[in-house]
C-alpha cells in the first residue's frame, strides 16, 4: 500500500453499507440508497490523501453505488468472494457479520492491492445486464418445458396445456427480443463489435457465447491462457499431497459464462476442424462425456484469448 493512500472496504447489501477505514480503523454504517451514497461521499472527500474504495461482487447490489463513486472520480474496484472468503480463513476468521465483512474487505485490499477489477464502461455494463436477463429467461423457459413434459404423461385438461403453450411462446418472444438488443448494443461500439468479429470466426462460438465472452470477461485478450481458463472456472484444480495424485476437479470461476461455454464446447466438438479430433481421441480413451466438454471449452477459451490477444481471425492451428 502507498503510505498517503486511505482504504475503505465497504460490505454491500439491499439496505445498508457497512464500511471500515485503515489507517484510523473507523467504522460506518450507510442506508444503500442515494441519500446514503451522498454521505459516503461526501466523507471520503474529507480523508487525507488518496482514496481507494472496494466491495464485494453481490449480484448486482453494488453496482449503482460502483457507478457513482467512479463518476465521482473516486477510485472504486470489485473483489471476488472467493478470495476474501479465502482471506478470511487464513487469518482464523470464522465469524460472518456485515461489520466483520467490512474490515475483512479493507484488510485485503491492504495486503492484495493490484487485486480486484475497475468499473466496466457504460455500454458493457448495459451488454451484462442484457445478457444476464437473457441468461435468467432462458432458465425460466428450460424449467417450463421439463414441467410440460411431465405434464403429458399425467391426465391435464386442455386449458392448461393451451396456457403452458402461451407462457412458453411469450419466454420466446423476450429471448428473441432480448437477443436483438445485445446485437444492437455490440454494434454501438466499435471495440465491442471488432471482438465480436473476431469471437464468432471460431467454429462452435456463435452470437450468444460471443456476447456472454465479451460481457463476462472484458479482460480476455489481455492474459494468459491460464489466466482466462481459471476465470472462467474450467482449469483442473490439483488435489495432490506426497505420493497421492487426487482427483482434478474444476472449480470458482464465472458461473453463467461457464455455462454458455459448455453450449459452446458441445458445437465445437461436433464442428471446430481442430478440437473435433481432440474430442474424438478423449472418447476413445474412454473418458465421460462431461469430461470431454469440459476439456473442449477449456481448449475453446484459450483460442478465444489468443484471437483476441492477435487481433486476427480465427485459422486452423495447432491446439493450445
Amino acid at each position: 500500500m502507498i503510505a498517503a493512500t486511505t482504504v475503505v472496504g465497504i460490505d454491500v447489501s439491499r439496505d445498508w453499507l457497512d464500511g471500515f477505514c485503515v489507517p484510523g480503523e473507523q467504522r460506518f454504517r450507510l442506508a444503500n440508497s442515494v441519500e446514503g451514497h451522498d454521505q459516503l461521499i461526501a466523507a471520503i472527500r474529507e480523508m487525507p490523501g488518496a482514496v481507494k474504495t472496494g466491495f464485494e461482487a453481490t449480484g448486482g447490489q453494488e453496482w449503482v453505488l460502483w457507478a457513482r463513486l467512479v463518476a465521482e472520480g473516486i477510485e472504486a474496484t470489485q473483489l471476488p468472494p472467493a478470495q476474501i472468503k479465502a482471506f478470511a480463513l487464513s487469518r482464523g476468521t470464522r465469524a460472518k457479520t456485515d461489520r466483520i465483512d467490512a474490515e475483512l474487505i479493507a484488510r485485503f485490499m491492504l495486503s492484495r492491492p493490484e487485486a480486484g477489477r475497475m468499473l466496466p464502461s457504460e455500454n458493457l455494463r448495459i451488454l451484462r445486464a442484457l445478457t444476464t436477463r437473457r441468461a435468467q429467461i432462458v432458465d425460466m423457459r428450460k424449467r417450463l418445458l421439463a414441467q410440460i413434459a411431465a405434464r403429458k404423461k399425467q391426465d391435464v385438461p386442455a386449458g392448461v396445456e393451451g396456457m403452458d403453450e402461451d407462457l412458453k411462446a411469450m419466454l420466446d418472444t423476450q429471448v428473441g427480443d432480448l437477443e436483438r438488443r445485445i446485437e444492437c448494443a455490440i454494434a454501438q461500439e466499435e471495440t465491442s463489435a471488432a471482438k465480436a468479429r473476431l469471437l464468432r470466426s471460431i467454429p462452435g462460438i456463435g452470437p450468444v457465447s460471443a456476447a456472454m465472452l465479451i460481457a463476462e470477461m472484458p479482460e480476455l485478450g489481455r492474459m494468459t491462457a491460464g489466466e482466462a481458463a481459471a476465470m472462467t472456472g474450467l482449469a483442473p484444480v490439483p488435489h495432490d499431497s506426497g505420493t497421492m495424485r487426487g482427483k482434478r476437479t474444476i472449480a470458482g470461476g464465472r458461473r453463467a459464462l461457464r455455462h454458455v461455454l459448455f453450449q459452446a464446447a458441445l458445437a465445437a466438438a461436433c464442428h471446430n476442424p481442430v478440437l473435433k479430433p481432440v474430442a474424438q481421441r478423449l472418447k476413445t480413451r474412454g473418458k465421460p462425456h462431461k469430461l470431454v466438454i469440459i476439456a473442449i471449452a477449456r481448449r475453446l477459451v484459450t483460442i478465444a484469448n489468443a484471437i483476441l490477444k492477435a487481433g486476427t481471425p480465427w485459422r486452423s492451428q495447432p491446439v493450445p
